[in-house]
């Protein structure tokens, strides 16, 4: 099998041992093939601003390093439901810079999608998407780290993806740097529980709805709470020393106070 070098020595006319051949400059253009492919960084020389070249394990500890702690610093408050939260923004904020300094490149590489829709309490419909996204943190020397994080989120229209995305890249910034928020450890934290007040008795239910005190409205909410505690049936001694359930005491006493109605 003849060489490329051969057959444009062959197509230019002239013949010779293969090491003796070389090929004319006007051929290069049309074998590319032949040319040695270049490296990039053959002839790169860091400069003052350019990163240290690391590996990209000991570039991400760099970046980790500065980092530090980011705070929850932002807050939900919407519906009855509030909590502090570190945003993605806010993270991105810190990681953007250090990771320039460091050389580091955070790359989504493949995003595998699943969907779903969910009904809002008015009615409406959301769309639902989770996500599984394998990241490759770049180190200045072109090394990786591969990573996987999951994100999930709903929306109305068409932004359930991005915000899914979003998620997923949060967690692994958080999560695959080991960031802590700085709070206080719920650890630290020992709260002694109190002993719980014994259920009543339901002597003590009778007690309170003879009771002439007892309001008409106090005696029917007894007659709710009794219900709950399935204590209806219970037999106590009554005003006049007969025994006499909770159900049958209750109304009794009921309709004296209001004078016969319900």
């Amino acid at each position: 099998m003849s060489t490329i070098s051969e057959r444009a020595a062959a197509a230019a006319g002239r013949t010779g041992e293969a090491d003796d051949l070389k090929l004319p400059e006007e051929y290069v253009d049309q074998f590319p093939e032949s040319t040695p492919l270049a490296d990039p960084m053959a002839d790169y020389e860091p400069g003052d601003d350019d990163p240290e070249m690391v590996p990209v394990h000991l570039a991400w500890l760099r970046v980790r390093r500065d980092i530090r702690a980011i705070g929850k610093g932002e807050e939900y408050n919407e519906r009855g439901t509030r909590y502090n939260f570190r945003g993605t923004d806010t993270v991105v904020q810190y990681f953007g810079p250090v990771t320039l300094k460091h050389g580091v490149n955070v790359l989504p590489v493949k995003t595998e999608t699943t969907y779903g829709t969910k009904q809002t309490k008015s009615g409406g419909t959301m769309r639902e998407c989770s996500v599984t996204v394998t990241w490759h943190i770049m180190g200045p020397t072109g090394d990786v780290l591969e990573l996987q994080t999951a994100g999930e989120a709903l929306d109305t229209s068409d932004k359930s993806t991005t915000k899914a995305q979003t998620v997923a890249l949060r967690n692994l910034l958080l999560n695959g740097g080991l960031i802590p928020t700085g709070d206080r450890d719920p650890d630290a934290d020992r709260i002694e529980r109190g002993i719980e007040a014994p259920a009543r008795s339901a002597e003590s239910y009778r007690d309170e709805i003879l009771n002439p005190k007892t309001s008409a409205a106090r005696i029917q909410q007894i007659g709710y709470e009794v219900s709950n505690l399935r204590m209806l049936n219970n037999k106590v001694a009554n005003e006049n020393g007969d025994m006499e359930t909770l159900d049958s005491l209750g109304p009794r006493i009921y309709k004296e106070r209001t004078g016969g109605g319900q």
